[in-house]
């Protein structure tokens, strides 16, 4: 695993989704070459998704790519504790931005399928789909930041960061609204290839330093987030590491 984090420097948000969406075709486009690749070894790419308003730009910049979607499954790194039609929801976000414009099976998209009540459930089917579905782990693990460097739903100094064995917890403590959520560890993360931040705004730019100088993560989590082969701090200028 590597400790290593890139950061890759743009001048506005649209550079950025414009650079990485065209990478993420190309990361693609290389595990589709042949019947064995990507991590699970089955040509068939495991991506996990990221909401924040980065993460929906770069999935609706992806409606127009030549994808063959078929031979790729989805992931969410976390979702609220709402139903998808509800627009808290980050699966319903991504729908609406990609999944409802490219021709996916819906059987390759894995929702947490919350509904406002219990979340163990939820938590409990979602380590079976990860141990079935991506058992080798995820080709790429996207992530957006916020400004005090949460990733997923993992805040600084909670449960849910310290957790380092279970792939998906339930948070019930979320510092930002909805308070209950269900989200992917740290553990869950770093069984990816790669992992890609997608980072703008000047309020950032602490959280991104705190990324790229390899913070204590119980701080500042999006420090703990590392890909086994290439961690990249896709990042503008604003938001850039000082």
């Amino acid at each position: 695993m590597s400790n290593t984090v890139k950061t890759k420097t743009f001048a506005d948000l649209e550079q950025l989704i414009d650079v990485s969406t065209s990478a993420f075709q190309t990361l693609i486009s290389e595990i589709h070459s042949s019947p064995t690749g990507g991590v699970n070894g089955d040509g068939t790419a495991r991506v996990v998704l990221t909401g924040g308003t980065a993460g929906i730009r770069f999935l609706a910049a992806l409606v127009s790519s030549d994808i063959d979607w078929s031979r790729v499954k989805l992931f969410f790194g976390d979702e609220r504790n709402v139903a998808v039609s509800h627009p808290d929801s980050n699966e319903g976000q991504a729908r609406a931005a990609l999944l409802d414009h490219i021709d996916i099976p819906e059987g390759n998209i894995f929702g947490y399928g919350l509904d406002g009540g219990t979340m163990e459930p939820a938590v409990t089917r979602y380590e079976a789909h990860l141990k079935v579905e991506a058992p080798e782990g995820f080709d790429l693990h996207l992530l957006g930041m916020g400004g005090e460097g949460h990733i997923n739903s993992l805040f600084p100094h909670t449960p849910a960061v310290r957790e380092d064995a279970a792939l998906v917890v339930a948070v019930t403590d979320s510092p930002k609204p909805p308070p209950e959520r269900v989200s992917l560890t740290l553990p869950a993360v770093r069984k990816a290839q790669k992992v890609w931040l997608l980072v703008s705004g000047a309020e950032k730019a602490e959280a991104a330093s705190a990324v790229a100088n390899r913070a204590e993560y119980l701080d500042w989590p999006a420090a703990g987030a590392v890909g086994k082969e290439e961690t990249i701090l896709w990042v503008t200028e604003d938001a850039a590491p000082r």
